[in-house]
């Protein structure tokens, strides 16, 4: 029987019920990313949770005392790479009030969609071709654990795992059905502004008010963005002076910058950091930087046009791809140079919100169109 046919979704539809448990399983140790002994103990459960299903012994990586979690069948260089994580938004406690649900509908709970749901389909997806008699030789599972800090140590890890890969699949959650074959970069920088400390009865006429210096600057921050490109640039959290009778000397604002191509990136890069104060005696500080690349289209539409055909193969739903404005770890692996197709995981909504939620009738057929790409790409593509 050829691994990719009818019969791989009739397979996962079967295996329903166990991915759903093992979801509700990662979901119920709770993971925030700042919490670096919460992180540790979901590797090892999530280690734990593949030797159980796959009989394989995944190896947990420390990175400046972040736990990551690397499995790899039987090669140094993989030629698939599912990249994923298991830290959350969530402190611990949310458990408490927003415990794990199925409805039959949806599934719920911290970490649900983002992405959680996607981590348990990955062990499905190569248990489903481990009992199709796949040997799994080239590829590797990578789970993680600081992925919602911006990757600050997995990244490094997750580009060497990646470097021979001929594709790598990102199992972040897609907000409807769609495959994410486009994603904006994205940068972050605090813009300080250094004033003058006065008294603000005695004589404000000696201070330099760093809060009104700031909010000056805020318009031509915020007009740095480029709508007709897709460039946006936000002032996010701002904070300005200390009491209410001194003249602040000191505010600041975070700036979320987002754009679709490298060129966009630089450009805003370069036009903050080129800030001036209007306001004389009024010094302008800036920090941050580019923290993900733009994946952009190019490096996915090879790996979209054979998911359309798995999807074709398989017999479910017609494949479709969006570009969006989140960034993920297939930032990193696009801007490299690889193959990287994203949003591979759940389907549903509310990433860090309290609606979070993760449908379960597209956990089946996307488990098995997973694991029916990831055959396609360990042996050598076929021809055409």
């Amino acid at each position: 029987m050829p691994v990719i046919s009818p019969a791989l979704l009739a397979d996962a539809e079967s295996r329903l019920d166990q991915i759903i448990a093992d979801i509700q399983t990662l979901v119920e140790v709770e993971t925030p990313s700042e919490d670096k002994d919460a992180v540790a103990e979901g590797a090892a459960v999530v280690a734990d949770l593949i030797a159980e299903r796959l009989g394989l012994e995944a190896e947990p990586v420390v990175i400046d005392d972040v736990t990551h979690l690397r499995l790899r069948v039987g090669a140094d260089k993989p030629k698939v790479v599912l990249i994923t994580h298991q830290d959350t938004v969530w402190p611990v406690g949310t458990l408490a009030r927003k415990p794990f649900s199925n409805d039959g509908h949806a599934l719920r709970g911290p970490g649900v969609f983002d992405m959680l749901t996607g981590l348990a389909m990955s062990i499905h997806a190569a248990k489903l071709l481990q009992e199709a008699g796949h040997t799994l030789y080239g590829l590797c599972i990578l789970v993680s654990g600081d992925e919602e800090l911006g990757s600050i140590t997995s990244k490094n890890l997750l580009l060497e795992e990646s470097e021979e890969a001929r594709a790598v699949f990102v199992m972040e959650g897609a907000l409807d059905t769609s495959y994410k074959v486009a994603r904006k970069g994205t940068s972050n920088y605090t813009v300080a502004v250094h004033g003058v400390a006065s008294h603000a009865g005695l004589d404000p006429e000696k201070g330099i008010n760093a809060g009104i210096a700031l909010g000056l600057l805020l318009p031509e921050i915020a007009a740095l963005g480029d709508p007709a490109l897709g460039t946006t640039v936000t002032p996010t959290v701002m904070k300005a002076g200390t009491t209410t009778n001194t003249v602040p000397d000191y505010a600041e604002v975070v700036i979320d910058a987002r754009a679709t191509t490298v060129a966009e990136q630089e450009r805003v890069d370069d036009e903050i950091r080129a800030l001036t104060s209007p306001v004389t005696g009024a010094r302008v500080e800036v920090t941050g930087g580019v923290n993900r690349p733009p994946m952009e289209r190019g490096a996915a539409e090879e790996l979209f046009t054979r998911a359309q055909k798995v999807a074709a193969a398989l017999g479910t739903e017609d494949v479709t791809g969006e570009e969006v404005g989140g960034a993920s770890d297939g930032n990193f692996t696009a801007a490299a140079g690889i193959p990287t197709l994203d949003g591979m995981g759940a389907c549903g909504a509310g990433a860090h919100a309290e609606h979070e939620h993760a449908l379960v009738d597209y956990i089946a057929p996307r488990t098995a169109l997973l694991a029916g790409l990831i055959a396609a790409h360990l042996d050598p593509p076929a021809a055409g």
